[in-house]
């Protein structure tokens, strides 16, 4: 199967990243969003981000031109889905929210277009389920920042279909990615791991063992992690991570109950960086 136009659902962080590396990879790619300033914003951060990577030598002059050329936007889901090859969903990570999203493309979208998740933990076989094409679903699983990230988690779920893994593994090369593929499972590899760790860092946190910065350094210094496990936090969003250890909590066991300073530091809306207050605090 050759994809040639990319769709993807969702202007926020994550959605902007994967239609900017889609449109570099040189697909014709739409970026929806229903929210008008959200999709501005994310076209206005492609744009800006193509310049950033001209002025560093990232990016050529005819790179941007191109991207530019593939890129446009819609305002629906209908529209964005009309004469997409692959639509990649970035939605919240929210089961009835992306269970709502597939149920409606499976409706609108091409008889033989991929449908894709960006989901970081969510089961792709459930998801799957509510379409009449479980054999074209699969999880393409992104990391922010997406141009800069090299890996791209590919999730098969049961009924995915070797055509479609194929088709995605091309698009992850196009994009610039490594990828690896992942069984169905919850929390695939990277969530997983990452959230045991984050959440071991908290309960260090708690019991006083270590100030925020001092564990972080210690895990950059010593284990040689480029990020710390509260500067990773800060980035990903606490609600994020507290979302998605509730989620392994439930499906996967005690192992994963989030620690409660976590909790409470959600319900003061410290989110991270998105909210200029996380682990630690931003200048906005």
């Amino acid at each position: 199967m050759t994809i040639n136009t990319i769709a993807v659902l969702g202007a926020g962080t994550m959605g902007r990243g994967i239609a900017y590396a889609a449109a570099l990879g040189g697909y014709r790619t739409v970026l929806e969003d229903i929210a008008a300033p959200v999709l501005e914003a994310g076209l206005a951060w492609i744009h800006v981000s193509l310049e950033e990577g001209v002025a560093r030598s990232k990016v050529t002059s005819q790179q941007k031109d191109a991207v530019r050329a593939n890129l446009s936007t819609a305002n629906t889901v209908e529209a964005a889905a009309r004469e997409a090859d692959l639509i990649i969903e970035a939605v919240p990570e929210d089961m009835k929210v992306k269970v709502d999203v597939f149920s409606t493309l499976d409706r609108c979208a091409p008889p033989g277009a991929i449908l894709a998740s960006n989901t970081s933990s969510l089961s792709i076989t459930e998801i799957a389920a509510v379409t009449q094409r479980p054999d074209k679903c699969i999880g393409l699983h992104f990391f922010n920042p997406v141009p800069k990230m090299k890996l791209l988690e590919i999730i098969r779920a049961p009924e995915t279909s070797a055509e479609t893994l194929d088709a995605c593994r091309e698009v992850g090369r196009r994009m610039g990615k490594d990828t690896v593929v992942v069984r169905d499972s919850p929390g695939f590899i990277t969530s997983r791991i990452n959230a045991m760790i984050g959440n071991e860092a908290f309960y260090l946190l708690e019991a006083g063992i270590a100030s925020a910065a001092d564990i972080d350094k210690a895990v950059k210094l010593g284990l040689n992690h480029p990020m710390g496990p509260f500067e990773m936090v800060d980035l990903v969003g606490l609600d994020v991570r507290l979302s998605i250890l509730e989620y392994l909590h439930c499906t996967l066991g005690e192992k994963f109950r989030p620690r409660p300073l976590l909790a409470q530091y959600v319900r003061e809306g410290r989110l991270g960086r998105k909210s200029g207050h996380g682990v630690y605090e931003y200048t906005k």
